[in-house]
C-alpha cells in the first residue's frame, strides 16, 4: 500500500478556485510571468503592464473556460480552456489552449494570498 501512495497525484482543485496567483509559462524557451486575481466568475490578469479581464465558467472542479471581456484582437475573441493537472499546498500545474484546438501549453501557478 505504501508503494502505490507515493505515486498518487494530489489534485485539490477547489483550493485554487479563487485567490491571487502568479503564473509562469515557458514558450519557445522564454519564461513569461503574470499575476492574476480570480473570483468564482471573473479573472483579472496583469501581464507586461497590460490588464485583461475574462469571465470564468467552471466546467467541473478542475476545468474552466475563460472568455475575454472587451477583446482587442481576433485571438482574444477565442475562448480558452484551462485544466488543473495537479496541485501542491500553494501551487498547481495546468494546461491550456483555445477551445476546440489540439495545441496545448503548460504552466504553473503559485498562490500569493
Amino acid at each position: 500500500f505504501l508503494a502505490t501512495s507515493c505515486y498518487e497525484v494530489q489534485r485539490d482543485c477547489n483550493a485554487f478556485r479563487t485567490g491571487t496567483f502568479e503564473s509562469e509559462i515557458i514558450l519557445n524557451e522564454v519564461l513569461f510571468t503574470s499575476t492574476f486575481k480570480r473570483t468564482e466568475s471573473l479573472q483579472v490578469e496583469s501581464f507586461r503592464g497590460q490588464v485583461d479581464s475574462a469571465s470564468v465558467r467552471w466546467i467541473n472542479d478542475c476545468e474552466m473556460i475563460f472568455k475575454t471581456i472587451n477583446p482587442k484582437t481576433l485571438a482574444d475573441k477565442k475562448d480558452i480552456h484551462l485544466k488543473i493537472l495537479n496541485t501542491t499546498d500553494n501551487t498547481y500545474n495546468f494546461e491550456y489552449g483555445y477551445v476546440g484546438e489540439a495545441n496545448k501549453q503548460k504552466g504553473t501557478a503559485r498562490r500569493l494570498d
